[in-house]
C-alpha cells in the first residue's frame, strides 16, 4: 500500500508531514510509512495508492475518473477561505501587469492549477493573439520560482497561498524586494484523494485526525485548519476557468 503526501511536503515541515500522514493511516486502521517517491505524479496511477494530495489541475485533467475524491482539507492562511484557495501574482520589479509584457514567466509544473492556469487567468485579458510572454520557464515547484525571479531568470510567477505562507514562516528572503501584483481567483484546493473502493474509511479517517487534540500542534505546523467533505463538481470551476480564458484566446506558456 503506498501513503504520499507531495504537495507541501517541505524540509522544514517532514516531521510534521510524516506525523499527520501516520496519524490518519492509523485511524485507517493501518500501519503505514510516509512515501516520497521522485516521481509523484506517477504514483497517482498505481493501483496500491491508498491515500495522497493532489493539486486540482491533475485532479480534473489527466487524473479524471481515476482518482477517488476524499475531501479537501482547510488551511489557516492568508487567501484561504474554507476549502478554497488563492495564489499571489509575484514580480521582480514595481510595474504594471501590462509592463511584463515580453518578459520571462516562471511556471512550476505545466499542469499546476496554482502556477500555470492561475497565472494564465490573470495576464489573459493583457494577452495578444495568446501570446504576452516572451518566454516561460517551468521551473520544478512554487518555492523554485521564487528562486528563479531572486536569480533573476524570470521575472513574474504565481505562488498558491499555503506556499506563500510557508515561505514566510519559513524562507522568509525568498521574497525579499519582490513585489505583489495582484491576488488570483480563488478556486477549491488540493483536494486528498484515493484509488481504495473503500473511500468512507478515509475520510473517516481525515475527520478523526482533524479533531485529535494531540495532533494539534501537528496541524498548526501543517497549518490544517479544517475538512469539507467536498464532491468532484466543486472542482468543476477549474474547468470554467479554462474554459473562459480559452474564449478570450487563451495564453500560450509552455508549448
Amino acid at each position: 500500500m503506498l501513503m504520499t503526501l507531495p504537495m507541501y511536503d517541505y524540509p522544514e515541515t517532514a516531521e510534521a508531514t510524516e506525523a499527520w500522514a501516520a496519524a490518519i493511516a492509523r485511524y485507517a486502521g493501518l500501519e503505514l510509512d510516509l512515501s516520497r517517491p521522485d516521481d509523484y505524479v506517477g504514483a497517482w496511477s498505481r493501483a496500491d495508492l491508498v491515500f495522497s494530495q493532489a493539486c486540482g489541475y491533475p485532479f480534473t485533467h489527466s487524473f479524471r475518473n481515476r482518482l477517488t475524491l476524499v475531501g479537501t482539507p482547510h488551511y489557516a492562511a492568508p487567501g484561504c477561505d474554507g476549502f478554497h484557495y488563492s495564489s499571489t501574482v509575484f514580480a521582480r520589479e514595481n510595474r504594471e501587469p501590462d509592463g511584463y509584457r515580453g518578459m520571462v514567466a516562471a511556471v512550476n509544473t505545466p499542469d499546476s492549477m496554482s502556477g500555470m492556469l492561475a497565472l494564465k487567468s490573470f495576464f489573459v485579458d493583457r494577452a495578444q493573439d495568446g501570446h504576452f510572454f516572451g518566454s516561460v520557464i517551468s521551473s520544478g515547484g512554487h518555492v523554485r520560482s521564487l528562486e528563479a525571479l531572486q536569480r533573476r531568470t524570470a521575472d513574474v510567477c504565481v505562488v498558491d497561498a499555503v506556499c506563500v505562507a510557508h515561505v514566510r514562516r519559513y524562507r522568509p528572503e525568498l521574497l525579499d524586494g519582490l513585489h505583489e501584483l495582484g491576488k488570483t481567483i480563488s478556486v477549491p484546493g488540493l483536494p486528498y484523494v484515493t484509488r481504495d473502493v473503500n473511500v468512507d474509511r478515509w475520510q473517516e479517517a481525515v475527520t478523526a485526525a482533524m479533531n485529535a487534540s494531540d495532533l494539534a500542534d501537528v496541524r498548526a505546523a501543517l497549518m490544517i485548519g479544517g475538512l469539507t467533505l467536498t464532491r468532484p463538481s466543486d472542482y468543476d470551476v477549474i474547468l470554467e476557468l479554462e474554459a473562459q480564458i480559452e474564449a478570450k484566446g487563451g495564453l500560450r506558456l509552455l508549448e
